[in-house]
C-alpha cells in the first residue's frame, strides 16, 4: 500500500471530508473510474488517427507487375554502373 499526501484548499478539504469524500476506499473508486475512463479516451484517440490514415490506392495486377519490372531493371542499370 502506498500512501499520498495532497495538498487542498482548507475549506474544500473540510467540505470533502465531512461529505466522506476522502475515504481511502471512495478515492480508490474515484482513481479506476478516473484511469478507465482515460484508457477509453486513449482509445477512441487512437481509433481516430487510425480512420484518419488514408489507405493506399489499391493497385491491378498489371500495374505490380509493371512496378516490379521498373525496379529490376534500375537495379540491372545501376549494377552495370
Amino acid at each position: 500500500m502506498t500512501t499520498v499526501e495532497i495538498t487542498l484548499p482548507d475549506q474544500l478539504a473540510l467540505e470533502a471530508k465531512r461529505a466522506g469524500l476522502l475515504s481511502p476506499e471512495l478515492l480508490e473508486k474515484w482513481l479506476r473510474k478516473q484511469l478507465k475512463a482515460q484508457r477509453v479516451d486513449q482509445l477512441f484517440s487512437a481509433m481516430d488517427r487510425i480512420a484518419a490514415v488514408h489507405d493506399p490506392a489499391v493497385m491491378s495486377p498489371e500495374e505490380v507487375a509493371s512496378e516490379i519490372a521498373a525496379i529490376r531493371s534500375d537495379r540491372r542499370q545501376n549494377s552495370r554502373g
